[in-house]
């Protein structure tokens, strides 16, 4: 049907799909009700040395790991990539990527936008997904929501947010994550994952 080796409309490639944006948009939140609506995607569970926030879960919503545990994955190479952010660590592991497309899944990994940038170059086939807000206020309002932050802190997620909005251009889809229409947003992810596998020149990932 087709002289491309890598196209079979009935088994497609399995994505590998960036979850990105600047803090505040919503990653997290977004992250949880794809898989609460039991959608069928690998949700990558990314490594930081930050602490637990309240009602986290470790080896849920991330390997919450100390210094020292993650200076020892750094030392054997188990990262696809890591960074500092906003003075921790956080990274993702390598293996659990790779066994995961090998099964033939979808992957969804929810990363920071500089470490998005890393995946890019690693994985140029990706498909890179920008998630912000309604606007600048909302996300800043959001951040500030949070309590989570010193007064300090929260100035640097703010400028550092604010710069980020403007890499929105590096990806190939920006998706609105409105406040209180969380299913909207879950909804429109879906079908770019879904329109990605419909390509008729497929995108195929090398890790």
């Amino acid at each position: 049907m087709t002289s491309d080796p890598d196209f079979d409309i009935y088994h497609p490639q399995p994505l590998l799909i960036v979850l990105s944006g600047p803090s505040g948009v919503g990653k997290d939140t977004v992250m949880q009700r794809m898989q609460e609506r039991g959608l069928p995607f690998h949700f990558v569970v990314t490594a930081t040395t930050r602490a637990r926030r309240e009602g986290e879960i470790h080896g849920v919503d991330y390997f919450f790991l100390s210094s020292d545990e993650f200076a020892r994955m750094i030392e054997n190479d188990e990262l696809l990539e890591y960074a500092i952010v906003y003075n921790d660590y956080k990274g993702i592991p390598k293996q659990q990527v790779r066994e995961a497309l090998t099964s033939g899944k979808d992957v969804v990994m929810r990363i920071d936008v500089q470490g998005a940038a890393t995946i890019r170059k690693l994985a140029p086939e990706a498909v890179m997904i920008f998630l912000t807000t309604e606007s600048e206020q909302e996300m800043v309002n959001r951040l500030k929501a949070r309590k989570s932050e010193t007064p300090e802190g929260l100035s640097l997620r703010i400028a550092t947010a604010r710069q980020e909005l403007k890499r929105i251009t590096d990806f190939d889809y920006v998706v609105v994550n409105s406040d209180f229409r969380l299913d909207e947003t879950v909804d429109i992810l879906r079908a770019i994952i879904t329109a990605e596998h419909h390509r008729t020149k497929p995108r195929k990932v090398n890790l």
